[in-house]
């Protein structure tokens, strides 16, 4: 199980992550595409990343926007698999 990132931890990894936001014990971030065949796009290479590191997004898509939530339930909020995730989709913009 992964262990919930301090509050120190948590200001350091949102100072790698451009756009990302805390709310709440989580991470959160809109993307908006030109299309969305884009936002779809993202979503399945999205899922793929998720897939592979099994830790799955909270995420909602109305036409172009993506908006996604991460955060390890297990673990009760933050941790580093967050943090990871969040730079793969980052990678894949």
């Amino acid at each position: 199980m992964s262990i919930p990132l301090t509050a120190a931890r948590t200001r350091a990894a949102l100072a790698t992550l451009p756009g990302w936001k805390t709310k709440g014990d989580a991470l959160t971030k809109t993307f908006t595409f030109g299309s969305f065949r884009e936002a779809l796009a993202f979503m399945v290479r999205v899922g793929f990343d998720a897939e592979a590191m099994n830790h799955h997004p909270e995420w909602s898509n109305v036409y172009r926007t993506v908006s996604i939530t991460l955060s390890t339930h297990d673990a009760g909020g933050l941790t580093e698999l967050d943090t990871r995730l969040a730079k793969a989709i980052d990678a894949l913009v």
